[in-house]
C-alpha cells in the first residue's frame, strides 16, 4: 500500500501543475505577499480563461490556498487554508457582506459574476486583516473598472451553453469612459436543470436559475478627486441544493456603495480614499417541492449591512505604509416556522438567528519597509471592538434557556499582529512570517438556536458565552523564476487556541426529526492546521506551455481527533499550446484517497479521483467586431466522483460538453 502511495505521490510531482493564474503580486518593491488570479477586462475575459463564462467559485478553485464545499450546483462555500466562512473573510470591493442563510447556502462569492470582476485578491491568515478579523485569510473580489480613459463605447455580448444540465448562459456589457467620466454595466442570466454524474446519473435538486446586475460609474474633478457609485443586484430562485433537505426559493442581494478618492499632488500621502456601503439579503429555504417531508418548514433570513471605511496610503523615506478605520453595523435574522401535517394543532414558530446586532470598529495599520533593492519588511497591527446585541426578546428568552444568566449584548476586542520578511534576488524569491490573531464567534456560532447540520446529523445551539479564538501563525515559501521556468512552494501552520466546534449534549433532545442529538458550540484547548503547496510553470517555447500544482493539508484538534474538511494530496498538470489566435488546453486533475477523514465530524473515507478535460478557442474578427469562440469537455471519461469537501458525498458533474461564444465592439 504504501509503494503504491509512494508512486501515486511521485507521478503527481512529475506530471502535476498549476492552472497557472494564481500568481504572487511582487512585481514591484514593496512586496506582499498576495495571490492574485486575474480574471481580466470584459473585452479580454474569453481570452484568458479556460472556460470564460464558469462561476466565480470555479476561479477561484485554480488557487492552492482555496477549496470548495459543495451543497449542489450553484453558490459553493470557499475554504482558505482548510478553514471555513467562520475562521475567513470574504468581502467585494473591501465591503463587508454577510449571508442571511443559516445552512452557508448563500456564500458571498454567488453575488458576484465572472463578467463584472476583474480579479480577485486571496491573502493568507493575517495578512487579510485589513478588511476585518480572520484567521485562516481573506479573498477581497475587485470588480471591473473602465477609469478615466477616454475609449468611448465599449459592448460585448456573451452567451454559452453547457450539455451536463442543460445549463444556458447570456450576458452583455455596455461601457462608456472619458477623461472626467465613466460607467460600466453588466449583465448576467444563468438557467440549469438537473446535472448527471458520472455514467449518466442524474442528481436530483441540483436545477437553479438567476440573473445579475451590475453597474459602477466614475466621476473625476480637479484632475485628482473622484466619485464613483456602484450597484449590484443579484437574484436566484428555484435553486436545488440535492445534499440538504431543503432547497431555497428566492436568495435575493442589493449591494451599493458611493466612494470618493483623493490623490494629492504633493505630499507623502499617496492616496485617501472613503467608502461608505450598505447591503440587503433576503434568502427563504423551501421544502415544498421535496417528496415524504415529515413536517413542513418555511425558514427565511435577512442580513442588512451598513458600513465604511477610510484609509490612507503614503510613502515616508524607506516606509510605505496604510492606515484604515473601517466599520460595520449588521443586523441579522432567521426564523422557522413548522407546519403540522394535523391542521388541529399548533404551528410552531422559533428564532434561529434572534436578530443579532453587531456594531464593529478597527483600525488596521501597516508599514512596509524597504530594506534594500532586494528585500524588504513588513509590519501590520490591528486593534477591533466587536459588540453582539440579541434584540429579540422571545429569541433572548429562548437562549436564557441554556444560558440563564446570559445578557443580552457581550463586548469583545480583537487584537491581530504580523511580521514578514521577503527577497527577491537573482531569480530567486524566498520569504517567512509570523503573525497572530482573533476572532469572534459568528452568528451562528454564539446566538445559534436548534440549527439543523445534515452533515453529521445534529441539531447545534450557539454559545454567547464563548471567548474569542486565537491564531498563531507561522509562514513561509521560497520559489524560482526564470523565462522558460517559475516554481514556488509555500507553507503555512496555524495553531488555534480555543477552537470552536459543536460537541454532543447528552441530556438535550433533538428538535428536528431524524437527527441524532444535539450539539452545542463549545471551544476545544486548540488544534493545528498545516498547508503547502507547490507550483510549477515550464515554457517549452512560444507556442507550449507546461502547468501544474500539487496541495497538501493536515489538520488535527488537540486529542489528534482529524479535522473536517481537510484536504487530501490534490493536484492539477495541464498542457497549453498557443499558435497566433488558436489556443488549446488539456488537463488533469484529482485528489488522492482521504485516509485522514473524521468520523467525529461526520466524515467518511473518500476515494481517490481523476478526470481529464480539454478546451480550445479561436479568435478573430468580423467588421469591427472582436469574437471568440471556445468549446471543451470536461470530465472527458465521464468518472463518477465525489470529493474531500461534498457534502454529505454529493457527486460532481460527469461529462459536461461546453460552448462559449463571445463578441465586442
Amino acid at each position: 500500500m504504501k509503494k503504491k502511495l509512494y508512486g501515486f505521490v511521485l507521478l503527481c510531482f512529475t506530471s502535476i501543475t498549476l492552472f497557472a493564474q494564481g500568481q504572487v503580486t511582487d512585481t514591484v518593491v514593496p512586496k506582499k505577499l498576495n495571490e492574485v488570479i486575474v480574471i481580466g477586462k470584459k473585452t479580454q475575459l474569453y481570452q484568458k480563461q479556460t472556460k470564460p463564462l464558469a462561476t466565480v467559485e470555479e476561479y477561484l478553485q485554480q488557487s492552492g490556498k482555496v477549496g470548495m464545499i459543495k451543497r449542489g450546483g450553484y453558490a459553493w462555500e470557499p475554504i482558505i487554508n482548510s478553514m471555513a466562512t467562520e475562521r475567513t473573510l470574504i468581502t467585494i470591493d473591501g465591503m463587508r457582506v454577510f449571508g442571511a442563510c443559516t445552512d452557508k447556502m448563500d456564500p458571498i462569492t454567488s453575488y458576484v459574476e465572472v463578467s463584472n470582476l476583474s480579479e480577485a485578491t486571496i491573502t493568507s491568515g493575517q495578512l487579510g486583516g485589513s478588511h476585518g478579523a480572520t484567521i485562516g485569510g481573506a479573498i477581497d473580489l475587485k470588480r471591473n473598472r473602465s477609469g478615466f480613459i477616454n475609449s468611448g463605447w465599449d459592448v460585448s455580448l456573451h452567451s454559452g451553453f453547457e450539455s451536463n444540465g442543460n445549463q444556458k448562459i447570456i450576458g452583455s456589457a455596455v461601457n462608456y469612459a472619458n477623461n472626467r467620466f465613466y460607467i460600466d454595466t453588466d449583465f448576467m442570466y444563468r438557467d440549469a436543470e438537473n446535472y448527471s454524474a458520472g455514467n449518466n446519473q442524474e442528481v436530483l435538486y441540483s436545477q437553479f436559475r438567476k440573473f445579475n446586475i451590475s453597474a459602477t460609474s466614475g466621476f473625476s474633478f480637479d484632475g485628482n478627486k473622484m466619485l464613483e457609485a456602484s450597484l449590484i443586484y443579484d437574484k436566484a430562485t428555484d435553486v436545488g441544493y440535492p445534499a440538504l433537505p431543503m432547497d431555497v426559493s428566492l436568495a435575493e442581494a442589493l449591494i451599493t456603495s458611493l466612494k470618493f478618492e483623493y490623490v494629492p499632488k504633493s505630499s507623502k500621502i499617496e492616496n485617501l480614499e472613503t467608502k461608505i456601503y450598505y447591503n440587503t439579503i433576503t434568502h427563504i429555504m423551501d421544502d415544498t417541492k421535496r417528496p415524504s417531508v415529515p413536517i413542513h418548514m418555511d425558514m427565511p433570513g435577512w442580513s442588512d449591512t451598513y458600513g465604511f471605511y477610510s484609509k490612507a496610503k503614503g510613502v515616508f523615506k524607506s516606509h510605505h505604509f496604510l492606515v484604515d478605520l473601517n466599520s460595520f453595523y449588521n443586523r441579522s435574522v432567521a426564523e422557522m416556522t413548522m407546519y403540522p401535517s394535523d391542521p388541529n394543532e399548533s404551528l410552531m414558530f422559533m428564532f434561529t438567528w434572534p436578530d443579532v446586532r453587531t456594531l464593529y470598529n478597527a483600525l488596521f495599520l501597516e508599514d512596509n519597509i524597504i530594506l534594500n533593492s532586494q528585500s524588504s519588511l513588513r509590519f501590520s497591527a490591528s486593534v477591533s471592538n466587536h459588540f453582539n446585541k440579541v434584540a429579540d426578546e422571545l429569541g433572548l428568552e429562548s437562549l436564557q434557556i441554556f444560558y440563564p444568566n446570559m445578557k443580552d449584548s457581550k463586548n469583545r476586542i480583537l487584537k491581530s499582529i504580523s511580521s514578514n520578511y521577503t527577497v527577491d534576488k537573482n531569480g530567486f524569491q524566498y520569504g517567512f512570517g509570523l503573525a497572530f490573531g482573533e476572532r469572534a464567534p459568528s452568528v451562528s456560532e454564539g446566538y445559534g438556536f436548534y440549527l439543523f447540520n445534515s452533515f453529521d446529523r445534529f441539531d447545534y445551539i450557539g454559545n454567547p458565552e464563548l471567548t474569542n479564538e486565537k491564531s498563531s501563525e507561522a509562514n513561509a515559501f521560497i520559489g524560482y523564476k526564470t523565462q522558460k521556468i517559475s516554481t514556488k512552494i509555500s507553507s503555512s501552520y496555524f495553531h488555534i487556541s480555543n477552537y470552536i466546534v459543536g460537541k454532543p449534549a447528552e441530556n438535550l433532545i433533538p428538535m428536528t426529526i431524524g437527527a441524532t442529538g444535539i450539539k452545542i458550540y463549545t471551544a476545544l484547548d486548540y488544534a493545528v492546521i498545516f498547508n503547502t503547496d507547490l507550483n510549477i510553470e515550464y515554457q517549452f517555447d512560444k507556442n507550449f506551455k507546461w502547468s501544474g500544482q500539487l496541495v497538501y493539508s493536515y489538520g488535527q484538534d488537540y486529542k489528534k481527533e482529524n479535522l473536517p474538511f481537510i484536504s487530501p494530496l490534490r493536484y492539477t498538470s495541464s498542457l497549453h499550446y498557443r499558435l497566433n489566435k488558436f489556443s488549446s488546453e488539456i488537463a488533469v486533475e484529482g485528489n488522492a484517497v482521504q485516509t485522514q477523514h473524521s468520523l467525529f465530524y461526520g466524515e467518511d473515507r473518500t476515494p481517490d479521483y481523476a478526470i481529464l478535460n480539454f478546451a480550445a478557442s479561436y479568435s478573430f474578427q468580423i467588421d469591427k467586431s472582436n469574437w471568440n469562440v471556445k468549446a471543451g469537455v470536461e470530465n472527458i471519461l465521464d468518472t463518477y466522483y465525489s470529493t474531500f469537501s461534498d457534502w454529505n458525498n454529493i457527486p460532481r458533474k460527469g461529462r459536461n460538453f461546453f460552448l462559449n461564444i463571445s463578441f465586442g465592439f
